[in-house]
């Protein structure tokens, strides 16, 4: 007989809980559900106003304070942390090659073949198995592809989680090591927005753009990866900085090309080589004096692509512009 009430208080309490936090979460101010917590300060900020909302956030951080970054690495008491780019994640150790001890004195002379013993079997024990062995190579490979084409560290991070899926997916069997890791890099790329051509990656990787495409397709087909198809806009900064552009002509070739894309106009084509063609006449508008050939060069497409699409795009777009 006595359950009900309490059941009832019970549904109040919750639903008074619930209203509290629903008006935590609206600025008595202005009303704007825009808040942002500072956690350096301990205060939860509307964005809008500038009100000072809540003043009881609990610090994460550590109880340490440090006022220059000397003092932060003295006091800090982790590592590095965990990254996919290595085969074991950075969570082993390694024995350093100086032979000099943890407070910089030398070590012993009648030590060092003991150290050397020990330097030996730690490299030997942080790869274990074939699995260890294969993701040590591929990984390496990955880093080396990344360098020379200029990566950032967030690309090579999803192309080594790609890359270890397609391992624990035993999707590696009967396929070179390179061109599963020129696949998972080209789809990391695309994840990213950090567009890159097959022609790219082919160029800094051991294989075929052939084999890179084929095994791209695989990968994106057995491990589900749902990619949208790469945008001309994507292209424009990276061609315009490297043909010495200016902001003004990038954002005339971005404005040519969104009006393209409404009257459909980039369907079927490549993305290089409408943006190819959308900085070329973004430059004649405002003055420029870059060649088809020198735009043709930076984009990897050939003059006749740039010259189809220039016509295409001054035709549609009445922009009375003439080769």
């Amino acid at each position: 007989m006595n359950q009900a009430p309490k059941r009832r208080r019970r549904s109040d309490r919750a639903k008074k809980e619930e209203a509290d936090e629903s008006k935590k979460a609206v600025c008595p101010e202005c009303g704007s559900t825009e808040l942002i917590g500072d956690y350096e300060r301990a205060e939860v900020v509307c964005s809008h106003c500038g009100l000072v909302i809540d003043e009881n956030l609990v610090d994460m951080g550590p109880e340490w304070r440090a006022f220059d970054h000397e003092q932060r690495d003295k006091r800090t008491r982790v590592g590095a942390p965990i990254t996919y780019t290595i085969h074991d994640k950075g969570l082993s150790t390694m024995i350093d090659w100086r032979n000099k001890d943890i407070y910089g004195r030398d070590i012993p002379a009648r030590n060092r073949a003991q150290w050397y013993r020990l330097r030996k079997w730690q490299r030997k024990i942080r790869i274990s198995g074939a699995t260890e062995r294969n993701l040590a190579f591929a990984l390496s490979e990955l880093d080396r592809d990344s360098s020379r084409l200029g990566l950032p560290r967030s690309v090579r991070e999803a192309a080594s989680v790609i890359y270890r899926s397609a391992v624990d997916n035993k999707l590696i069997r009967g396929r070179s090591i390179e061109g599963v890791v020129a696949a998972s890099l080209y789809a990391a790329c695309r994840q990213c927005n950090v567009p890159r051509t097959l022609d790219e990656i082919a160029e800094v990787s051991r294989v075929t753009k052939k084999e890179v495409g084929r095994t791209y397709r695989f990968l994106t087909r057995e491990l589900n990866i749902k990619l949208p198809p790469t945008s001309p806009v994507d292209y424009v900064p990276r061609f315009a900085s490297e043909l010495g552009l200016s902001g003004e002509a990038q954002s005339k070739a971005i404005e040519i090309i969104e009006k393209a894309m409404e009257k459909g106009l980039t369907s079927g084509r490549g993305p290089t080589g409408v943006a190819a063609a959308a900085l070329y006449i973004a430059s004649v508008l405002l003055g420029g004096r870059q060649t088809q050939r020198d735009v043709a060069d930076i984009a990897g497409v050939t003059e006749v692509t740039i010259r189809n699409r220039y016509k295409e795009l001054t035709e549609q777009l009445d922009m009375g512009v003439t080769l």
